[in-house]
C-alpha cells in the first residue's frame, strides 16, 4: 500500500488524498459499534461484530452498517446535534434506508418521496433518507441545495434580488444548468441540484404535491394577507454529511418540523433575507423614525404571530419558541439521567425572539463534539 501511494503521488496526489479521506477510520468504527451494543444490549455478538468490521476495513477500506446500526446511528446523530433545540423526540426519527439507490435520477425520486412522506398532509414526521456512502472506490452523491425546498433569489439588472437573497448563487447555478427560473417571483421553488460521484449534476424540479406551502395571514389584521407572504412546511436539511462510525453518508436529507421563529424571526425578518420588518411596521402605523419606539420589536412579534397562526390554521405541525425551550430542558434532564453528555450551542439554542423570556437563556451548556453527527462536508 505504501509503495502504491508513493508511486502515484507525483501523478495524481489529489486522487490519493481523496481516496485516503474516504477510507474508514477503524478506531471510529470500533467506537461506534461499542456504543451501539452498549445502548442495545439485546443485539449481542459485540466481539464477533468488531472482528467482522475490522476484517472488512482491512480488505476494502470500509464496512457496511446493518439497518439497525444505521437507524441507531442516524437517531444518535440527531441526539448529538448541538444546534438543534428540538431533540426531545430523537428516538422517533424515521430512517429511510436507500443505500441501494445508485443513480442521480434515483436520488431525485427519493428526494421527492422524502418530502411527500415527511409532510404527511401537514402532520410533519421527523425523517432522514440515507443514500449511498462515500467509499474508497467512489465518492457518494451530494445535494448542493442546503435544504430540499428553497426559494429562488432572482438577480435583476439593477442589482436588486427578487426572492430570497440567501439563494442568489444557487439560483444562478440552477439557471446555468438549464432551469428557466419559474415565474421570476418572490417564492419560486428552486430545483434540487444533485451532484453524483461521477458525471454532471442533475436538476430535479419538485412537483407541486411534494411541496406543501402555507400562505401567511394574521388573526387580527386582514391587510397582512395582502403582503403575499408564505413559507414551505418541511425544513429538510440536505447539504450535510451523516457520519456514523467513520463512514460518511454525504447525501442524507433530514427534517424535523419548524419552530415559528425560524421563519418569522429569521427567514422573513433578517435584513439579508426577506427583510419584512419595515413593511409590517408601516402597515401597523408604527413610528419608524426612531429606534426608541421599538418598532422593530413590535413588527417582529406580529410577524411571528402571523406565522404561528397560519400554520395552525392550515393544520401543519409547528412549535413555538417558549414550548420548545421547555421541551429542550426536559430532553437535557433525560440525557443527564441516562449518564450522557448533551452538547448544545447557546447561540443556536436560545431563540431569536424573546430569548431572555425562555428558560434556555439562563444557563450554560456542554460544547463537546460527539459522533455520530450531521456535519458539513470537508
Amino acid at each position: 500500500m505504501r509503495t502504491w501511494i508513493t508511486s502515484l503521488r507525483p501523478f495524481d496526489a489529489p486522487a490519493v488524498r481523496s481516496w485516503l479521506e474516504r477510507t474508514t477510520d477503524l478506531r471510529e468504527a470500533e467506537r461506534f459499534i461499542k456504543l451501539y451494543h452498549a445502548e442495545n444490549p439485546s443485539a449481542g455478538g459485540l466481539h464477533a461484530r468488531l472482528r467482522d468490521v475490522g476484517r472488512d476495513v482491512a480488505r476494502t477500506g470500509t464496512y457496511t452498517h446493518t439497518f439497525e446500526e444505521l437507524e441507531f446511528g442516524a437517531r444518535v446523530a440527531w441526539r448529538n446535534s448541538s444546534r438543534c433545540i428540538g431533540r426531545l423526540y430523537w428516538r422517533s426519527l424515521r430512517v429511510r434506508d436507500r443505500r441501494d439507490v445508485r443513480t442521480a435520477e434515483g436520488v431525485a425520486l427519493e428526494c421527492v418521496s422524502h418530502l411527500r412522506e415527511a409532510t404527511g398532509n401537514g402532520k410533519i414526521r421527523p425523517t432522514v433518507t440515507v443514500l449511498p456512502p462515500d467509499t474508497p472506490a467512489l465518492p457518494g452523491t451530494r445535494i448542493l441545495n442546503d435544504q430540499l425546498v428553497r426559494y429562488a433569489g432572482h438577480r435583476e439588472r439593477d442589482g436588486r434580488i427578487v426572492g430570497d437573497p440567501k439563494n442568489a448563487e444557487l439560483t444562478d447555478l440552477a439557471k446555468s444548468l438549464g432551469w428557466r427560473g419559474g415565474t421570476g417571483g418572490r417564492f419560486d421553488v428552486l430545483p434540487v441540484i444533485i451532484q453524483p460521484g461521477l458525471g454532471d449534476p442533475l436538476l430535479c424540479n419538485l412537483p407541486g404535491d411534494a411541496v406543501l406551502e402555507v400562505p401567511l395571514v394574521h388573526p387580527e389584521y386582514p391587510w397582512f394577507a395582502e403582503l403575499g407572504l408564505r413559507w414551505h412546511a418541511v425544513p429538510a436539511i440536505s447539504d450535510m454529511c451523516l457520519e456514523i462510525g467513520g463512514i460518511c453518508y454525504p447525501c442524507a436529507p433530514f427534517n424535523g418540523w419548524y419552530m415559528g421563529t425560524e421563519i418569522g424571526a429569521r427567514n422573513l425578518a433578517d435584513a439579508d433575507r426577506y427583510d419584512q420588518l419595515a413593511v409590517v411596521a408601516e402597515r401597523l402605523g408604527l413610528d419608524t423614525s426612531t429606534e426608541r419606539s421599538l418598532w422593530r420589536d413590535h413588527a417582529l412579534v406580529e410577524l411571528n404571530v402571523a406565522v404561528l397562526h397560519s400554520f395552525e390554521r392550515a393544520g401543519v405541525t409547528m412549535t413555538d419558541h417558549h414550548t420548545e425551550s421547555r421541551r429542550f430542558l426536559t430532553h437535557l434532564e433525560k440525557e443527564e439521567k441516562a449518564g450522557r453528555v448533551c452538547p448544545a450551542d447557546w447561540s443556536w439554542i436560545v431563540p431569536p425572539l424573546s430569548g431572555s423570556a425562555t428558560p434556555v437563556f439562563h444557563r450554560y451548556y456542554d460544547t463537546s463534539v460527539l459522533t455520530p453527527a450531521f456535519v458539513h462536508h470537508r
